[in-house]
């Protein structure tokens, strides 16, 4: 990653153990290596095991990666990116509107079977990833569950989860699988309006109000290959990756410079006049006959 990139994620690390007042041993490698470790796996699909020698020892990377999870900072640093992200483009810090919808990916033969399930309407084996993005399209909160629990039961516990999380949140917009008795349970025990949109009977694509935002959510997390199919042995850890592909597009939007139409263009620079042409042409050289 670029060096402003990395100077919007060392300060939302938590600091060493070696600089706290209970002290500890100093880091080995460099803070920066690791998480271009974590972010290489993640774009490139690659296993653990298969990290290139230039960064640390891949159980290094490896445990990196699932201790700040587990610690809740790969969270704490989306949730910070993803407001400065809103505060940028001229929005609220906060979201009160939100998009969900799921997607089926096909498990590997290392995902346990406790963990994943068959999805009868898409027909895949494998896990299912429950996303909420905000109007922007910025993912606000992801859930991982197997392919075999239905949208509307597991919309229970994911909505519960996003009500903690994020109580500024009042509207959320979803599917017909969301609809039913999950609209009640939603108004009276999370104070959620939820409001669903149909698809038309018509025949070939048709660009959905509302949801085409989430569609488009799921498109960007598909570009990270290690997203393309669930080989985790933990759903956490495939939350995980899921983290830290949004955590880079947001990164990448951060640093990228912001173009305004009110600002005047500046007036095109004069074409340079060419540069003369030479042609060089090969000496011939011919050789008197030596006499004998």
């Amino acid at each position: 990653m670029s060096d402003a990139e990395w100077s919007l994620i060392e300060p939302l690390l938590p600091p060493p153990a070696c600089t706290l007042p209970t002290g500890g041993h100093p880091e080995v490698y460099d803070r920066r290596d690791v998480v271009d470790g974590i972010r290489y796996v993640n774009r490139t699909g690659c296993q653990w095991r298969a990290v290139p020698c230039d960064f640390p020892p891949w159980r290094t990377v490896y445990r990196w990666f699932q201790k700040w999870h587990a610690a809740g900072v790969t969270a704490r640093i989306c949730a910070e990116l993803h407001e400065m992200v809103r505060v940028r483009e001229g929005k609220n810090p906060r979201s009160v509107t939100v998009v969900v919808d799921s997607q089926t990916v096909k498990a590997d033969a290392t995902v346990p079977k406790a963990t994943s399930g068959y999805d009868a309407g898409k027909k895949i084996s494998g896990r299912k990833r429950h996303l909420a993005v905000d109007t922007r399209g910025l993912p606000v909160m992801t859930m991982v569950t197997p392919a075999s629990v239905h949208d509307a039961h597991a919309a229970r516990d994911f909505l519960f989860r996003l009500r903690l999380a994020h109580p500024e949140v009042t509207l959320v917009w979803a599917d017909s699988a969301y609809g039913g008795e999950l609209v009640t349970w939603a108004k009276d025990r999370l104070r959620l309006t939820l409001k669903t949109v149909n698809r038309p009977r018509t025949k070939g694509f048709a660009l959905l109000p509302k949801r085409w935002v989430v569609e488009r959510s799921i498109s960007w997390i598909m570009r990270a290959r290690r997203n393309c199919r669930d080989y985790e042995r933990l759903p956490q850890h495939a939350e995980a990756h899921l983290a830290w592909t949004v955590m880079t597009l947001m990164t990448r939007r951060l640093t990228k410079p912001v173009a305004s139409w009110r600002e005047p263009k500046p007036p095109p620079a004069p074409p340079t006049p060419p540069l003369p042409r030479i042609r060089l042409r090969p000496w011939t050289v011919r050789l008197a006959p030596v006499p004998l």
